[in-house]
């Protein structure tokens, strides 16, 4: 039997993570503010948003303000565990206790 737990693959993606690792703090967050944060395209970040949402990771709310459309995410219960999973699996990684 390994010791290591299999990392979440959801979460095992650097655009992913920094999504919910941004989400953690903010809770709900602008499509545009994201997309600043993380440096990535639009396209790209939507792609990854969707993975995150149909994992039941993020809810994405989509409206307009100012005639100009708005998205917002935010992060779910099951996207809060599962960030706590991943990072408690990376300090096993890290710290392995024989």
């Amino acid at each position: 039997m390994t010791r290591f737990k299999e990392l979440d693959p959801i979460l095992h993606s650097q655009l992913r993570l920094a999504v919910i690792s941004l989400l953690m703090s903010a809770e709900v967050a602008e499509f545009t503010y994201i997309r600043e944060q993380t440096g990535a395209t639009a396209g790209n970040l939507s792609i990854q948003i969707t993975k995150l949402k149909e994992a039941g990771y993020i809810e994405v709310t989509k409206s307009f303000r100012n005639n100009y459309p708005q998205t917002l995410c935010n992060i779910t219960e099951l996207g809060k565990e599962k960030f706590t999973e991943y990072v408690n699996s990376l300090k096993d990684y890290l710290s392995p206790n024989p």
